[in-house]
């Protein structure tokens, strides 16, 4: 290490503990001081060392810290040594990475971080020599210029001259950060044959799962036979359009993911063919990846065998980096804290193994850090990718991943991009202008949100932002700041080589004027009644009344839509106010909403006509010119003919096809079963300011598995459907009939039900004692309807565990209201608090934290019900608020009505009893696991208990007798754990 001192000599260190704060002084003493001490102190410290700066002035009631942050966080010298390593943004988990001993990290003090960061400058001063230096050093300098408050340390660690200029020789910074020069470029090979079809025996697999394991793993006699069964999904199709179809649920603790994989590597060496494994989250994803390094421990084979999908708005775009570094350089200080921001991302990207912004190896925390602008400015923005016109194509970190797929044997994808991809290769009708090969083999993990997925991927909605959107893609940005060039744009270097197009594409650019100009979510709520006395905007030109004009067809259906929603729909006592997602039926159609529907398909139908002589004039070009066009041009043609139809052409002609139907009036008649379901929606999303909402037409398949079997099911040869929940049933006591009636009900939410043949089915059951590892109580003494009540039973609850707990919610409101009311004396108890929708993290990284943290306490909503893994006492106690019952919307009106078999009711309590299910799958992960399941909701009907698993008895108590059972029952777990150890 370098003499020149690594950290300011004046800068205390804070950590919070217990409620209060641990504090290293500047003399070395150990002190605990008070939030209110600590802002007192805070003017006369110049810098203080801290773990997350933002978490930590949230925690100290102080307004984020500017940027750059003026306080020396353990995070970004992190995010700079450590590159594309994720940690807990927390004492333990820093303290974990480095290697700091375990006895340190118990019950952490201030007096760790200085050792923290001792430890992060000494691996960034062996960095010095390695390859990366160079630009480490380059980067240093000039962060420590844009006034990083690391920067003078990172220097001296570097060896560099504290205020010194840049030492001859090295790259200069700006060339440091244009990280697109330095990336390798991919190269295309020749195309995968077509997979050949040699089975894959149920004793194969089995014998293979054993291999995987290893000797000394646990015999699980469940997961082989799981895997035995699992082999049959890859047996040779013999028929068209009917495909094997396997529904195998596996309860928690079967190790399904790597008995489905056992098969799976099997049939894809054997026939030289993907297999691709789907999943229903990004977080869910990960989970696969890291299991999957049993199967491939070396790293290097495991990226040649393996590759993770995603959408592309998950990953870097280069093309944004180099625009929004260039601005960033031009700006000079006034760009400071951006410069700091990029330069990390630049090391990162020299390290990630693919690119991925959101949920991959740049840490969840990053965006909190650096604020989320700066990573969506870099993202590959939905509809802006220029493909082969872009200058970095052949270092584009998305195209290096949809290559790397095409040859790849596992392909871990989720439920949205494989069923999107499915139905554009449907569309598109042949593999040319497909991204991927197009598998044949499918593995659709976490199986119970296939109707869900599917739901999602095949809705319809034209609304206001949707419609803008296009208008944006086609047209460009109308004078606003932005990328957004628009199709002329995009399409320049296309011109100067066939001017035949230039006349359909200034057509199709007159048509879009028809969609939803700049400023019409204002223009709308100024026609509403409730605003007939507020000031008009002055931007809009008023007609004749003072009003502002609704300026095209789009614009006039959408006001029509949205005077229904407001005729319809119920106020809020608040001001008068309407609720901020509202949703009304279509039927019955005023003439007026009639009329401007009819306006709107006519002008849409002018809009996609040249937009396919368009594309038909670039077809043309790829049939009948090929002597004159080169790979690039060729790759480029192809990927303007792709863009043009599903970024355009498809939306338009089903906007048309929905509006078309408009014209027959009412909806179907009564007793009649409806393919679809169309209603109107008025909510207000991200980016849209207060009393802007926007406005739509929403079309849903009443039974969205029709779709998934059709476009993604059908064609392939063998799709494995597995989960812990497939079916309504867990304890005994059933009828065969009632198993009938569930296994039928599966079938029905997994799409099994549209196949030609029936699907092979099987459940495999949990290996854990749920009696001993578990308890479960219905809380009787809190009322569902006061918050205040309810944070006190959460603090409760959560005392009684000694944290470890996970309390999950049906409604976000309610959740930050609860975290608001117990933040403040859980961590006076030593229980650290943390929230989805609160701390401004990945669901990753919340779970990481609960993970990492024994004593922690994590609130969440779905996304945390569903496939949260954290085996061990980290989580021993799960609360849910109240009974999950499925939201009584428009759809599930429609579809209890047309999907329950006559019993409505009972639909209902499917659904629920489901989310129960996987709600209490959280619990127990291994044979060692205890855990408590809460419900705080004394309505819980007892119809309802059936979805615990056998053996658990349900107790319903009061709140204070439930609290001393649990502290008995988990308590006198670690008492017979500590005599065992």
């Amino acid at each position: 290490m370098p003499d020149t001192p690594p950290l300011p000599d004046s800068a205390p260190a804070i950590l919070p503990r217990h409620g209060a704060w641990s504090v290293l002084t500047p003399d070395g003493e150990i002190l605990s001081m008070t939030a209110a001490e600590i802002r007192r102190d805070l003017p006369h410290w110049p810098a203080i060392l801290v773990i997350h700066a933002p978490a930590t002035a949230r925690r100290l009631d102080l307004p984020p810290p500017p940027r750059p942050c003026p306080w020396l966080d353990l995070l970004e010298l992190f995010a700079f040594a450590m590159p594309a390593h994720g940690v807990p943004p927390t004492a333990r988990g820093l303290g974990g990475a480095l290697g700091i001993a375990a006895h340190r990290l118990d019950a952490p003090e201030a007096d760790l971080l200085p050792d923290l960061a001792f430890a992060l400058l000494r691996h960034i001063a062996r960095s010095r020599n390695t390859p990366q230096g160079g630009i480490m050093t380059a980067l240093a300098w000039r962060m420590r210029q844009a006034g990083w408050a690391w920067g003078p340390s990172v220097c001296a660690a570097l060896g560099l001259d504290a205020t010194g200029p840049l030492p001859a020789g090295v790259i200069q910074p700006a060339e440091a950060l244009k990280v697109w020069t330095r990336l390798p470029k991919w190269e295309d090979t020749a195309p995968r044959p077509p997979p050949a079809a040699q089975p894959v025996t149920g004793d194969e697999a089995r014998d293979h799962l054993r291999a995987i394991l290893g000797e000394g793993a646990e015999h699980r006699p469940a997961q082989e036979a799981f895997s035995h069964l699992a082999a049959r999904a890859f047996a040779p199709r013999t028929t068209q359009g009917d495909p094997h179809m396997v529904l195998a649920e596996a309860g928690t603790g079967t190790g399904k993911t790597l008995g489905y994989v056992a098969p799976a590597s099997i049939w894809s060496r054997r026939n030289g063919g993907a297999v691709w494994i789907s999943t229903y989250t990004r977080h869910l994803q990960r989970q696969i990846e890291t299991e999957l390094a049993r199967l491939f421990p070396d790293p290097a084979i495991r990226r040649s065998h393996v590759v993770v999908r995603k959408g592309r708005e998950n990953y870097l775009c280069l093309l944004n980096m180099e625009e929004s570094v260039n601005i960033a350089l031009s700006r000079g200080q006034a760009a400071n804290a951006t410069i700091i921001g990029l330069a990390l991302v630049a090391l990162w990207v020299a390290h990630t193994d693919d690119g991925d912004l959101f949920g991959g190896d740049l840490p969840g925390w990053f965006a909190d850090l650096f604020g989320r602008g700066l990573l969506t400015g870099i993202a590959d923005r939905r509809g802006e990718c220029i493909h082969g016109a872009c200058p970095h194509y052949q270092q584009c970190m998305v195209e290096h991943s949809i290559r790397r797929a095409r040859t790849a044997d596992l392909v871990i994808a989720n439920h949205a991009l494989v069923m999107s991809q499915a139905a554009w290769h449907a569309l598109d009708g042949s593999d040319t202008n497909n991204e991927d090969n197009t598998p044949t083999r499918y593995i659709m993990d976490e199986g119970h949100h296939i109707a869900d997925a599917a739901d999602s991927a095949f809705a319809l909605e034209l609304s206001g932002l949707e419609a803008a959107e296009l208008r944006r893609w086609l047209l460009g940005a109308e004078g606003a700041r932005s990328r957004a060039r628009g199709l002329r744009r995009r399409l320049e270097d296309l011109l100067v080589h066939i001017p035949r197009i230039e006349t359909p594409l200034d057509t199709a650019l007159m048509a879009a004027r028809a969609l939803p100009a700049p400023g019409w979510s204002a223009r709308l709520a100024a026609q509403d009644p409730a605003s007939k006395t507020t000031t008009v905007p002055t931007t809009d030109l008023p007609d004749g009344t003072g009003e502002p004009v609704l300026s095209n067809p789009s614009e006039m259906l959408l006001h029509e839509l949205r005077q229904q929603v407001l005729a319809r729909t119920q106020g809020s006592p608040e001001g008068g106010q309407r609720r901020s997602d509202s949703e009304c039926d279509l039927h019955p159609m005023p003439d007026s909403l009639r009329m401007a529907a009819q306006g709107l398909e006519r002008a849409l139908r002018r809009l996609a006509e040249p937009l396919r002589t368009l594309v038909a004039r670039l077809e043309e070009v790829l049939d009948t010119e090929a002597d004159w066009l080169d790979t690039p041009m060729r790759e480029r043609i192809a990927a303007a003919i792709r863009s043009i139809r599903r970024r355009a052409l498809s939306r338009v002609d089903g906007w048309c096809a929905m509006l078309g139907t408009l014209q027959a009036g009412e909806r179907p008649p009564e007793g009649e079963t409806p393919h679809y379901i169309d209603y109107i929606r008025m909510d207000r999303r991200d980016g849209q300011n207060p009393g802007e909402r926007d406005v739509g037409l929403y079309r849903h398949w009443l039974d969205p598995t029709i779709p998934f079997a059709s476009v993604l099911a059908a064609p392939a040869h063998g799709v494995l459907i597995t989960s812990a929940t497939l079916r309504d049933e867990t304890g005994g006591n059933r009828t065969e009939e009632e198993s009938e009636r569930a296994w039928d009900a599966a079938e029905a939410r997994s799409g099994a039900v549209h196949l030609p043949s029936p699907a092979i089915r099987a459940s495999f059951a949990s290996p854990f004692d749920y009696a001993q590892q578990s308890r479960a109580y219905i809380i009787t003494d809190v009322a569902h309807d006061d918050p205040a009540a309810l944070a006190g039973a959460y603090r409760t609850l959560f005392m009684a565990s000694g944290g470890g707990a996970l309390g999950l919610f049906t409604a976000i409101s309610r959740l930050r209201e609860v975290y608001r009311r117990i933040i403040t004396p859980l961590e006076a108890a030593g229980l650290p608090l943390f929230a989805q929708h609160v701390d401004p993290m990945d669901n990753a990284t919340l779970v990481d934290i609960l993970r990492s943290e024994r004593n922690a306490c994590l609130l969440g909503t779905d996304a945390m019900r569903d496939g949260v893994d954290v085996p061990g006492d980290a989580l021993r106690l799960v609360a849910f608020e109240r009974v999950p019952w499925p939201r009584p919307d428009i759809l599930h009106r429609e579809r209890r009505i047309h999907l329950s078999g006559g019993a409505p009711g009972r639909y209902d309590d499917m659904i629920a009893r489901l989310r129960l299910r996987q709600a209490f799958g959280r619990l127990i992960r291994s044979r060692q696991d205890r855990g408590v399941f809460v419900l705080l909701d004394r309505r819980t009907p007892s119809r309802l208990l059936s979805a615990f698993p056998e053996g658990v008895m349900v107790r319903r108590l009061g709140l204070s007798a439930a609290a001393r059972e649990i502290t008995e029952f988990l308590q006198a777990h670690d008492t017979s754990a500590d005599q065992l150890s």
